[in-house]
């Protein structure tokens, strides 16, 4: 198998739905921190399979020096624990307004003094900020276009953060952070509500805590939800993909409890089975939302024996329907 195709297919295709996203409804989202999250995943990826940093170092091209530069830039801050450079000094300049860079730097002493330049020239160059003078006394505040930002995703935080802690819980805060990486006084603020309103359990073991999410449902509808439930949906799929592959398999098997098909259909106006195709992904969301109903009610009656492990059976389902556009053109001639 070529591997090198395959992920640079992947990729590719990837890309395709983080720019349909980055632009989704006029906006224009800045995409430098995306690729800043998608170099500091890949390389815990990497690591949490063996490899070390020259090796990492070497698969993205880099002279060690300047990949040990780059995670700097994208590690956690000295100044701030538990939250990134990039984030802290995002965050430190959207709670002051407008702030000179003489003001960034005593705020962030204990990290590298070029780091924290370089961090402000990133967050300039990829439209978070927007500056104005020189030097120290260059003064920095937040774009227009980021503060909207901040404000449309604060609808859509809970979700994303229920389908979160419901895939990965029960789950420590800190790892709660590193799948949702917002700022810690805004993480706090969420958990707190969404366990004020009983859809988040907190779970005490040996004195760690844990939040728990059991039961999740995104009704269809829902203006907040759709990103919660676009990301659990590409997860479900990505998930089913890297668990087959570790598991060393590369084909099919009709039996299978792990994997995915995919079919397509062409039909037209009139064709005698297009009601039934276009029907396909509601009469699959009927069964399974009635399947899922049934289980949690079951569950609710019943507890497995002590030597049963718990499994967590994902299904994802999907459809799109393409119009041919030649024809169409044609029609409208």
């Amino acid at each position: 198998m070529n591997t090198t195709l395959l992920i640079d297919a992947l990729v590719r295709q990837t890309t395709v739905l983080l720019a349909t996203l980055a632009t989704s409804a006029g906006h224009r989202m800045p995409l430098a921190r995306v690729a800043n999250q998608v170099f500091a995943d890949l390389v815990a990826e990497l690591k949490a399979q063996g490899l070390g940093n020259k090796v990492i170092a070497d698969m993205f091209g880099m002279a060690l020096r300047t990949y040990h530069y780059r995670m700097a830039r994208l590690t956690e801050s000295a100044t701030d624990r538990g939250t990134s450079l990039w984030e802290a000094v995002l965050r430190h300049i959207q709670q002051g307004g407008t702030v000179l860079r003489a003001d960034v730097m005593r705020r962030f002493a204990r990290d590298d003094a070029e780091v924290v330049r370089s961090v402000l020239r990133d967050l300039v160059d990829s439209r978070v900020l927007y500056r104005t003078g020189r030097g120290d006394q260059a003064a920095y505040r937040v774009t227009a276009d980021e503060l909207d930002r901040g404000h449309d995703e604060r609808g859509a935080l809970a979700h994303l953060l229920l389908v979160t802690i419901h895939r990965h819980g029960p789950i420590e805060r800190h790892e709660l952070a590193r799948h949702v990486p917002v700022s810690e006084p805004v993480l706090a603020t969420e958990l707190e509500r969404l366990v004020a309103d009983g859809r988040v359990t907190v779970v005490q073991d040996n004195g760690v805590t844990r939040y728990a999410h059991d039961s999740l449902l995104i009704h269809y509808g829902d203006d907040e939800g759709w990103q919660a439930a676009l990301f659990d949906h590409y997860q479900a799929m990505v998930t089913a993909m890297c668990a087959k592959l570790r598991r060393g398999q590369t084909h099919a098997a009709a039996d299978e409890s792990i994997g995915g098909s995919t079919y397509h259909f062409d039909v037209w106006a009139g064709h005698p089975l297009e009601a039934e195709v276009l029907g396909l992904l509601g009469e699959l969301r009927r069964r399974a939302l009635d399947l899922c109903e049934r289980v949690q009610a079951l569950n609710a009656e019943i507890t497995p024996g002590g030597s049963a492990a718990a499994r967590r059976v994902t299904t994802y389902v999907g459809q799109t329907l393409i119009e041919d556009e030649e024809d169409a053109d044609d029609e409208d001639a």
